[in-house]
């Protein structure tokens, strides 16, 4: 369970959660230990689903000698309790939540997104070093700028600045290389 941080002696379960310091029996050192309380629960076991005695009871699609509960409300599949998963409140298969991981369909399970708005705002300004390029990247970077404009930016939220930083600065690139191709500005090259 929880042991004592001096001599590593098992520690009794009145000893935990204490306001107020106690001793260690078999040290005497002065403790407070804080802990979950889930920590005194008893294991819970998952449950394996139950087996089918009926001929005419339906089985699930994955383990056949298993008794379905419902089915998968993506798939329509029948499901034993051990596949059924409930995620944002509808029922759903393992495989169900693969595809949609892989697909996009299910928000919540996004642990990445693509920063279009930095990609942007790095097509406007960093090719500024040399500055030719600018002709390549700021349509380029006015493309994302607008393409991008209702995608979602970060899985925190941001706002929208960057986008409207690099449709500026990309737009005045563009303006400056149409004035040096009319002939506005003299001689560049």
């Amino acid at each position: 369970m929880v042991n004592c941080g001096k001599c590593g002696a098992s520690l009794p379960a009145h000893l935990l959660n204490s306001q107020e310091t106690q001793n260690c029996p078999a040290c005497n050192k002065e403790i407070r230990t804080f802990v979950f309380p889930a920590l005194f629960n008893s294991e819970m076991e998952g449950n394996s689903g139950e087996k089918i005695v009926i001929d005419s009871e339906a089985g699930c699609f994955y383990h056949p000698g298993k008794k379905a509960v419902l089915p998968c409300e993506e798939c329509g599949r029948f499901l034993c309790s051990l596949c059924d998963v409930e995620l944002n409140g509808k029922h759903v298969c393992p495989p169900c939540i693969e595809s949609g991981k892989k697909k996009g369909k299910i928000k919540n399970l996004q642990n990445h997104r693509t920063l279009y708005d930095d990609i942007a705002l790095s097509l406007a300004i960093l090719p500024l070093l040399i500055w030719p390029f600018t002709l390549i990247t700021a349509p380029l970077s006015l493309f994302f700028s607008i393409r991008y404009w209702k995608a979602p930016t970060s899985i925190i939220p941001r706002t929208k600045i960057r986008l409207v930083l690099a449709g500026l600065f990309s737009s005045l690139q563009i303006v400056g290389w149409i004035l040096i191709f009319s002939n506005v500005i003299p001689d560049v090259f």
